[in-house]
């Protein structure tokens, strides 16, 4: 088991197998893209596989992939087949953006899959071409109904923007009548790589609340998983739930379990702050397995206490506009 020097058990690595994306969601990167990686720069396969055998040994049991959209990676099926195989990972979940997932539904089932978290910010297509810069709604639709189809468990993650798609708010609550899914909306955070997109927070977790308990007064607050980074909410007569994630307020820190890896191997024990090892870089240099779990258990030591401290840690302490396809999702 690993413990943070704030007491938190970290079981938990979100993985990211590319910086590659297929959307241009604009409060994620610029119209024009991010400069993305060189394929060497990237960590291989085998490395990823490596890095998470170590980790499984040190207590880690949940791996999600994630990108950039993880299925531009070639040859994903192929590696999560080899990361069920590491003994002690339990859970494989995936976040995608949903465009190129749907044909894959059937296998990634096979694999057991636990959950599958599907990027929507929108319902109506006009908007969701406005945000994401595609046309590419009917493709995501598709991939929602075959992951029901196939009953493996499906969260949707809506990030919630002034002036963009708080119409979206209620028809998306609204599919949890019909569906089993849980719609989680997530405050606005300023990761957008450099587009200068300032979230003004005016949707904070309050107020995204009230609207909801508007339109459903009877809303009622659910019990949380633990280490939920989401509050739950039961709204009577739905099947579905509905979550509320303080992502920009950060209100979780204190029960954070989770670590996450760059596509090119850093380290990051907080959405928030610098990488804090340069994992490709020692595994490039023929670094044993115990001078790997000592490198990751100096790094789980110095976590911060939560995202406002690792904000302030920061080598350049200015706003944080980095792309989240380069942070890891």
């Amino acid at each position: 088991m690993i413990v943070d020097n704030h007491g938190r058990v970290l079981d938990y690595v979100r993985l990211a197998v590319t910086d590659r994306c297929n959307l241009r969601c604009f409060y994620c990167m610029p119209e024009e893209g991010i400069d993305y990686l060189p394929k060497k720069q990237l960590l291989t396969y085998e490395e990823m596989e490596r890095m998470l055998q170590v980790l499984a040994g040190m207590g880690i049991r949940k791996v999600r992939i994630t990108g950039g959209e993880p299925f531009l990676r070639k040859d994903l099926l192929a590696f999560l087949w080899r990361i069920k195989a590491i003994p002690g990972i339990e859970e494989i979940h995936i976040t995608t953006n949903g465009v190129l997932t749907a044909p894959l539904i059937p296998e990634l089932k096979k694999l057991g899959i636990k959950s599958v978290n599907l990027s929507l910010d929108s319902l109506d297509r006009e908007r969701f071409f406005k945000i994401t810069r595609r046309d590419e709604l009917d493709r995501v639709m598709a991939t929602f109904y075959a992951l029901l189809q196939h009953d493996i468990p499906v969260k949707i993650n809506a990030v919630v923007m002034e002036g963009q798609n708080t119409e979206d708010i209620i028809p998306l609550a609204q599919l949890t009548e019909k569906y089993p899914v849980s719609v989680r909306f997530i405050e606005e955070m300023p990761f957008n790589g450099g587009a200068n997109n300032h979230p003004s927070l005016t949707w904070n977790y309050l107020r995204i609340l009230d609207e909801l308990q508007e339109i459903y007064p009877g809303i009622t607050k659910a019990a949380n998983a633990p280490n939920a980074t989401a509050e739950h909410f039961s709204i009577p007569g739905h099947v579905g739930n509905i979550g509320i994630i303080a992502a920009y307020t950060r209100t979780f820190c204190g029960t954070c379990n989770r670590i996450r890896v760059t596509a090119q191997g850093g380290l990051k024990t907080c959405l928030y702050g610098d990488d804090v090892l340069n994992i490709r870089d020692l595994l490039r240099a023929d670094t044993s397995d115990d001078s790997l779990k000592a490198a990751f258990l100096q790094a789980f030591g110095n976590r911060a206490k939560d995202g406002f401290e690792a904000e302030d840690h920061r080598r350049f302490l200015l706003p944080v506009f980095q792309s989240m396809s380069t942070i890891g999702g």
